[in-house]
């Protein structure tokens, strides 16, 4: 199934009202940002991490400005190290290229193994903008909606400061 349309049966299903803006394909939050100029909504940056053995793994949300803090995040999940996981850990875990991550990955996501977090700065704004599985296309979410979505697929929002 395409993986754009996903995302959208399943937030249909959860009468989750959403708003999308088509654009080139954006590799980074920077290229995206271009494209949804003017459109309210916080820029977000999703890392999916793991540890050093690969056997945890982590989706960390943060405001596309921020800078991820490693050696902290690592402390908050009591691992010994944290890095970003390969293009391959990624498409086995989400069945999603690079540049493309985001909350939505989750629903491909079998195992049920990855942990999200949010960071506290953003967790009370009011929209939020991810890719929906697609670097070609950006949507803008409520937040209490985006954790209606993650609730209803099984994933405990963590929220942490970063």
């Amino acid at each position: 199934m395409d993986q754009y349309k996903m995302v959208k049966d399943k937030l249909d299903e959860l009468n989750i009202k959403f708003k999308i803006v088509e654009h080139p394909p954006a590799l980074t939050t920077e290229e995206a940002d271009k494209f949804i100029e003017g459109h309210e909504g916080v820029r977000t940056k999703s890392m999916f991490l793991t540890d050093r053995k690969k056997r945890n793994f982590y989706l960390v949300i943060l405001d596309d400005y921020k800078r991820l803090d490693m050696d902290l995040f690592k402390d908050i999940v009591c691992e010994k190290k944290v890095k970003m996981a390969s293009k391959n850990s990624l498409m086995e875990k989400m069945k999603l290229p690079a540049g493309t991550v985001s909350p939505f990955g989750l629903l491909n996501n079998e195992e049920h193994d990855i942990k999200f977090y949010m960071d506290k700065e953003i967790s009370d704004q009011e929209i939020m903008t991810f890719h929906p599985n697609t670097n070609e296309k950006t949507l803008f979410i409520k937040t209490k909606d985006l954790y209606k979505f993650l609730d209803n697929i099984g994933y405990e929002v963590n929220i942490i400061e970063l």
